[in-house]
């Protein structure tokens, strides 16, 4: 403890007089004070400081001021209430032995080299009298160095000149002792040997008031000019003692305050009075048997009295009863705490006690609320009042709230007391309850009402523990309801047959979905694994459903992918309104479209037939928007895939019929499209695409350059208008060989002209037709019906196909063909009846592409059958024997007539094998360079890393089997583009 100065203190530099009187005015005036230790301390007699104690009984842990030390009226007593000494012998001048004398000066011995503020720790018994000629001598030395005299600077303290030798000063080796056997302070350290401000005390140590508490005085010189170096000293311990009598008058006192307070009766007390008494007895050592009689006290006090009165009102009002004695124990302990302050302070922390309120915290658990019947009534009381609750039985909420305060106090910093009196059988008997209500639950209701009425017990529950339970136990009873009431029925719960969350699926019930996502989120991954694996079966089921009947021709291409993005579409839903966009959720729908898409490897053609159909002229009405919309839902079929290669070579055919034959509904649309492809795919996948469009242009720009030619040299194309389309051999899916057609004459000769033109032009190009690909205009008479044709159409259409009358006037209409229903058209100007066999012959076109022209001119839409088929057996397949002639009776309302070549679904066999045949050429491509560039950047790799990098790279367009990728590594070794090294066959080393 350390004193500081204050400026209200009292000078201890007055006159003998004047002190005298300052001594008794303060003995009258103020009351006795209790110091903290039981030391003496040392003043330096006449010199001018101001001082303040901090006092255990009024200045707590900050210290505050008290008034300056008195004298006590009782012989026994010492300064502030501490055990007088005996007085030492009177010295030989006869001096009384009194503090406030005049002739006492009490000085300190040699300084030591400490600072201005040294704290001065001393005790001793021993009266050392100095005489008068000592103190003379100093005098005559101050008067004979007038400079160095401040008014501030007492008649004892000498300050030399800077001139003056200093004598060095010789520290005390031994301490001096008194017939009483009390030992002095040894102070130790030096002088400082050049100090200006070094000061020379020149009598011994004075102690003051023997037997005085001794703490510890910071000393502070009002004056600068001469600060005062002070020696530091060494603590001893004073023993002091008190009378056993005493002692036991003291503790009655106590004891009869602290039945008093427990009685309620503390009205007439002086708690001032009872501190004093308290600290007397911590002060002289008689802290044990404070603490221990306090404890016996307490201790009886709760077992005689408190307790019995509980254990009266175990049937009849008992939580009250119990929450009256806790709050009266609880009062009485702070009182007694207050009293007993000071050996709280001081004797219960050197021991590592319990303090005061904490003893009685613990008498009160131990003698009261964990005796058993009073600790079995509480437990049964609040567990029986809880379960009255659940059961919609009105209770006392307030009672059980501080019944659970009470025992998270009686834990002291701790949940011990709480969680083994309560808080544990109360959530084994959650455990049980439930147990037995999710049985019957799940027996009486299906699984969206048992869903909800496990929601309401969640809640219950949660706002049961937050009213009156201890915060901690909150989640601890929400988990043992989810362990009884969920966990333990997850897969019973999802699977109940009629109402699980396949049944929710059928007949979407959004909100019972999402009902149980929230249920089973409270368990983690493990409970919505569960939903999870339920959905997931049941979308793989219905997706290879739609495999199946696209595999058994009951659907056709359009409407397959047409059901895959219905099925997305409603899963979707799900996910965003049902299962909160869950990750999840969201991994696994793809996961399982992904699955289902890729089992039919004719994905990808039918997934560019719809985008083609979408992109068409001539839609099924459907606004800009509405395509957009289905466009984005296509690229998400499209991630799905794993063979986008093959996606792309198909894509590209149809792109192509779409810009030759001007079916584009919009060019815009088309290079939206493309750019929705390369933000998926990279640059590389779409660079073909747009070249398609560049060459559309670039064409343009050439047939304006034809027509300049062809009418400035007035050439003749025989009536002929041509257009062509100058398409780069890579970017089209033309064929290289030239396709066999015989181009009639007239046409023939004005692409002639055309070929001398670009050839002239582009010196070093060649021009190949590819006539599958191109589009014609025919102008076309009809004559009407002959009297004598009427027999030669048995199996022909009549007059009625086309629901009108037979014409008999002359028609005329402009058709829109293909090149090779032209080739077949234009035959008919020289004959009136042609076998299948003959057009063949005359055509020279594939077989595949003329028996598609036949049945579009013979077999198509009543109004577009321009020919008419004779055949001996009524399948719809052409057989050579056909014979076709001109449907004379053909009528259209439109001038124009566009005649519609018959739609196929997809390429039938022997063009998918052929196509599959090219994807796969193109294949050993891509993984040949591959393997080049990673080889070329890496130099050396063994093989399992080559195979890993390369299919990482590849992934993006198609997933290569691991024996396709060797098979192109052998091929590389063969032309010398990679070697095997000696050492280590499965390592590869390129060569540059």
């Amino acid at each position: 403890m350390s004193i500081r100065p204050t400026n209200g203190s009292r000078s201890l530099t007055a006159p003998a007089g004047q002190r005298q009187q300052i001594a008794r005015s303060q003995q009258e005036q103020q009351p006795e004070q209790l110091l903290a230790t039981s030391q003496s301390y040392y003043i330096i007699g006449e010199h001018r400081y101001s001082w303040e104690r901090a006092l255990g009984s009024q200045s707590g842990a900050g210290g505050a001021r008290l008034p300056p030390p008195m004298y006590s009226h009782d012989p026994r007593i010492g300064l502030f209430g501490a055990a007088a000494p005996q007085p030492s012998p009177p010295s030989s001048n006869n001096q009384p032995n009194n503090l406030n004398s005049p002739s006492q000066s009490h000085y300190y011995p040699s300084p030591a080299a400490s600072p201005p503020h040294s704290r001065i720790v001393a005790g001793s018994n021993n009266f050392n009298h100095r005489s008068r000629n000592t103190r003379n001598a100093l005098g005559q030395q101050q008067q004979q160095h007038p400079r160095t005299q401040h008014p501030n600077v007492p008649l004892n303290v000498v300050a030399p000149q800077h001139q003056q030798q200093q004598p060095q000063s010789q520290p005390l080796r031994n301490s001096t002792r008194s017939a009483a056997g009390n030992s002095t302070l040894t102070p130790t350290g030096n002088v400082p040997p050049h100090s200006e401000h070094s000061v020379r005390a020149t009598s011994a140590v004075q102690p003051v008031g023997a037997g005085a508490c001794a703490g510890v005085i910071q000393m502070r010189e009002i004056g600068r000019k001469y600060p005062l170096w002070l020696p530091e000293y060494k603590r001893r311990a004073f023993n002091a003692s008190m009378d056993e009598k005493y002692v036991d008058d003291i503790w009655a006192t106590l004891k009869n305050a602290i039945q008093e307070i427990q009685k309620k009766n503390n009205s007439g007390l002086s708690f001032e009075q009872l501190y004093r008494n308290a600290y007397n007895m911590v002060l002289h050592k008689h802290g044990n048997r404070l603490y221990h009689g306090l404890s016996d006290v307490v201790s009886k006090h709760l077992e005689q009295k408190v307790r019995q009165e509980v254990l009266e009102r175990l049937h009849s009002n008992f939580l009250p009863k119990l929450n009256e004695a806790w709050t009266d124990h609880q009062t009485s302990m702070v009182m007694i705490r207050d009293i007993l302050m000071y050996m709280d302070r001081v004797y219960v922390q050197q021991r590592g006690l319990d303090n005061v309120y904490n003893l009685g915290l613990n008498l009160f658990r131990d003698q009261v609320v964990r005796f058993p019947e009073i600790q079995k009534a509480l437990r049964e009381r609040l567990l029986g009042m809880v379960m009255e609750e659940r059961h919609g039985e009105p209770i006392n909420h307030l009672a059980i709230k501080n019944a659970c305060t009470m025992l998270i106090t009686l834990g002291i910093n701790s949940r011990t007391v709480y969680e083994e009196d309560f808080e544990k059988p109360f959530l084994s008997q959650s455990a049980a309850f439930y147990k037995f209500e999710s049985q019957n639950f799940l027996a009486e209701n299906n699984a969206g009402v048992y869903i909800k009425k496990v929601e309401a017990r969640i809640t219950e529950e949660s706002s049961r523990a937050a009213l009156y339970l201890d915060k901690d136990t909150e989640p601890r009873i929400v988990r043992v309801v989810e362990e009884e009431l969920i966990k333990k029925h997850m897969r019973t719960i999802v699977e109940m047959e009629n109402s699980g969350v396949v049944h929710m699926i059928k007949n979407s019930k959004t909100e019972d979905l999402a009902c149980t996502y929230k249920l089973f989120s409270r368990l983690k991954e493990e409970g919505l694994k569960v939903i999870a694996d339920t959905m997931s079966a049941y979308l793989r089921e219905q997706g290879s459903m739609l495999v199946k009947e696209e595999e058994n021709g009951n659907t056709n291409p359009i409407t397959f992918v047409q059901n895959l993005l219905d099925l997305k579409d409603r899963f979707d839903q799900f996910l965003l309104h049902s299962f909160s966009n869950d990750r999840l959720f969201k991994n696994v729908i793809s996961a399982d479209f992904e699955h289902f898409l890729n089992l039919n490897n004719k994905s990808p053609e039918y997934l560019s037939l719809f985008i083609d159909d979408k992109l068409k002229k001539g839609g099924k009405g459907m606004s800009e928007q509405e395509i957009e919309t289905i466009l984005d839902k296509t690229m998400v079929l499209f991630r799905f895939l794993l063979e986008k290669d093959v996606f792309e070579r198909y894509y590209k055919t149809h792109l192509a019929k779409r810009l030759l034959l001007n079916k584009s509904v919009s060019d815009d649309f088309e290079k939206n499209m493309i750019s929705k492809l390369k933000t998926e795919c990279g640059c590389q996948f779409t660079s073909k695409l747009e070249g398609m469009f560049k060459d559309m242009s670039v064409s343009n720009t050439i047939m304006d350059e034809f027509k300049s030619y062809v009418n400035n040299n007035s050439f003749s194309l025989s009536g002929v208008e041509l257009t062509v389309r100058i398409l780069t051999t890579g970017f089209w899916p033309t064929q290289t060989a030239t396709p066999n057609c015989n181009i009639p004459a007239a046409p023939r000769e004005a692409f002639e002209v055309f070929k001398k033109f670009y050839l002239d032009k582009h010196s070093g190009r060649q021009l190949t037709l590819q006539p599958q690909m191109g589009t014609a205009y025919i102008n076309a008479v009809f004559y009407g019906r002959k009297a004598n044709d009427s027999d030669k159409d048995k199996d022909g259409p009549s007059s009625s196909s086309s629901g009108c009358a037979v014409p008999t006037t002359t028609r005329k209409h402009i058709l829109q063909v293909s090149t090779y229903q032209m080739c077949v058209l234009l035959l008919f100007n020289n004959r009136d009846v042609l076998t299948y066999d003959d057009i063949h012959q005359e055509t020279d076109i594939p077989e595949r592409e003329l028996v598609r022209a036949l049945q579009s001119l013979s077999m198509g839409k009543p109004a577009q059958r321009l020919l008419v088929r004779n055949s001996k057996t009524k399948t719809k397949d052409i057989e050579p024997s056909d014979e076709f002639y001109v449907n004379d009776a053909f009528v259209s309302k439109f001038h124009r007539v566009k005649i519609q070549t018959v739609a196929a679904k997809g390429e039938s066999e022997p063009e998918r094998k052929e196509t599959r045949g090219k994807v796969d050429e193109d294949r050993k491509h891509e993984i040949e360079a591959a393997i080049v560039r990673i080889m070329k950047a890496r130099k050396r790799m063994a093989h399992n890393l080559l195979v890993s990098d390369v299919t990482s790279q590849l992934k993006s367009r198609f997933l290569p089997s691991p024996v396709f990728i060797k098979k192109r590594i052998e091929g590389l070794i063969e032309r010398e583009y990679l070697a095997r090294t000696p050492e280590d066959r499965k390592v590869y080393i390129y060569l540059a």
